[in-house]
C-alpha cells in the first residue's frame, strides 16, 4: 500500500531496479519491492525501466520483507 513515506522517481537513461534498490536500501536483492509498488510500468522478469518513467519507492519495507518472509515460508 502507498505510503506517506514513499518517494517518488523519475528514471534515467541506464536505471535499472537492481540499481535503485541498492541506492535506496543498499540491497540489490530488494528490487523486487520496487517492481511490486509499481505493476502498472514495469516488464515481468526484466530488470530495466523504460526512461522518464514514474516510480513509486517504498521506504517503510521492514513490513513487506515480512509478509513476503512468511508467505515464503512452509
Amino acid at each position: 500500500p502507498e505510503e506517506e513515506t514513499d518517494i517518488y522517481v523519475i528514471t534515467e537513461f541506464g536505471d535499472r531496479l537492481d540499481l535503485l534498490a541498492m541506492q535506496f536500501y543498499n540491497d540489490v536483492t530488494l528490487y523486487w519491492i520496487i517492481s511490486s509498488a509499481n505493476p502498472e510500468v514495469m516488464n515481468l522478469g526484466s530488470l530495466t525501466i523504460k526512461e522518464g518513467t514514474q516510480l513509486r519507492i517504498p521506504m517503510i519495507i521492514s513490513q513487506i520483507i515480512a509478509e513476503y518472509k512468511n508467505l515464503n515460508s512452509v
